[in-house]
Formats: C-alpha cells, structure tokens, sequence
C-alpha cells in the first residue's frame, strides 16, 4: 500500500520538508562511508530503550549522553529501502502540514513526534537492547497530523498484488486509519510474539505512539480559526499536490 500523491496543494514551498529529506539522506551518506564501524555509530547514536534508563537512573553518566540519542536515532537508517520509504511518505504528507503549521513551528512538531515516538516504545520495550533508529516515528506524527487537517483529502494508492498493480483514490481517514490499524495489530503481535536476541524488526509502537502524539498534538497547536480557512481555501482550487 504505497501513497502516491495526494490533491491537497501547498500554498507555499515545504523548505523544512526538502531540509529533513537532504539531512537523512546526508546522515544515510555518513553511514555508508562508515564501514566496519557503522554498527558502532549505530549503538551510540542509536535509541536504546534499556540503555537509556540506566544513564538517566545514573548517577554518573552526563544527562546530555542519554538524551542526544533521542534525537540522533531519528536521522539514521538501517539501509537504503528503509530510508527511501520513509523520505517518500515523508513528501507525500509533510508539505501540507508545514503549509499548516509554518516552517519553524513544523520543524519543532517533527522533533517532538520523533523523540515521543521513542519514549513511547521506551515504555512499552524498556528492556529491549536493540538500537531504535529511522524517522518512522516523527513521520508517523506528521501523518497522525495530516489526518487530524486533511480526513476527507483523496490519496492516489498503488496496491501491488502479486505482480499486479491496482490504483485506488482513496480518502485520507481510510488510507491512514487502515496503516494505523496494521501498525497497531502487528504490534500487538510483536508482543505475543517479541523477536529475540539482537536481530532486529520494527518498531512498531513507535509508529503508533508517534501517530497518537501528532494526532493529539496538531490539536493544540492549530486552532480551527487558523486551518479551516485554509482547508476552505485548497477545497476551491482545483489543482494536485
């Protein structure tokens, strides 16, 4: 289920939106050029939920070493296909919320989602001594927002089945409603079923929680009297996004 386009247009360019995309995709260049050290880089920067406690229940780990990998995480990737996924949804749905939100204060509601993201799987892996790494989580919460802006915009879909592909013009509520509701069963299923030893998954909760924060959070952020206007506004303009 891979979103192609949606026909919300933006009223002014999504600067912070192309920054974000660069930035990971510079941070994904920095780690090729690691090499054998990359999994080193990856279990500093990396958010690791146990880890975490333990420095911030210290006493004499520096808070700033517990926290930096909070933020860090989320501009790393564990290969190419995870970066590229993630960069494409983050283009499909993220210029419509800056639109909404403006550059500076979008750039804030990113960084939140992402680092609530991981606090959210902190509490429900607090164990867990796999790094967390990918924008998956800050993403989710600029999807949770557009949700919450756009539930009736139309969301060109490619569904590949088997070799086939098949588009649908699907509205924003279901198309999202239907990727939170897998995000959230097959976290469900990742606690009945937990993967072992360090081989790695997704971090499911964190696409939940993540999408659960912009969700409530564009609330409090975008009165009605700010964005309905503008919903008004791209509903009379006939051009895609």
């Amino acid at each position: 289920m891979l979103p192609l386009r949606d026909n919300i247009p933006h009223f002014r360019p999504p600067f912070v939106t192309y920054c974000l995309i660069a930035l990971n995709c510079l941070f994904f260049l920095w780690e090729i050029s690691l090499g054998p050290h990359l999994f080193g880089a990856i279990e500093n920067l990396g958010f690791v939920p146990a880890r975490f406690l333990e420095e911030i229940l210290s006493t004499d780990a520096p808070l700033f070493q517990a926290i930096l990998p909070t933020f860090t995480s989320i501009f790393l990737h564990a290969g190419l296909l995870h970066l590229v996924a993630n960069m494409w949804f983050l283009l499909i749905f993220g210029d419509n919320v800056e639109d909404i939100l403006g550059h500076s204060l979008y750039f804030f509601f990113y960084l939140v989602c992402g680092v609530g993201a991981n606090l959210i799987y902190l509490c429900l892996a607090p164990n867990t001594t796999t790094p967390l790494i990918g924008a998956s989580g800050a993403i989710a919460g600029v999807m949770g927002a557009y949700f919450s802006l756009f539930p009736t915009a139309r969301i060109l879909t490619l569904f590949l089945i088997v070799i086939f592909p098949i588009f649908l013009e699907l509205p924003a509520y279901f198309f999202l409603g239907l990727w939170f509701l897998l995000q959230f069963l097959f976290g469900i299923f990742s606690q009945v079923a937990p993967i072992t030893g360090k081989t790695g998954g997704v971090a499911w909760w964190a696409h939940v929680g993540g999408f659960a924060i912009g969700l409530l959070l564009i609330r409090f952020m975008v009165p009605d009297h700010v964005w309905l206007p503008l919903r008004r506004r791209w509903r009379n303009r006939p051009e895609n996004d």
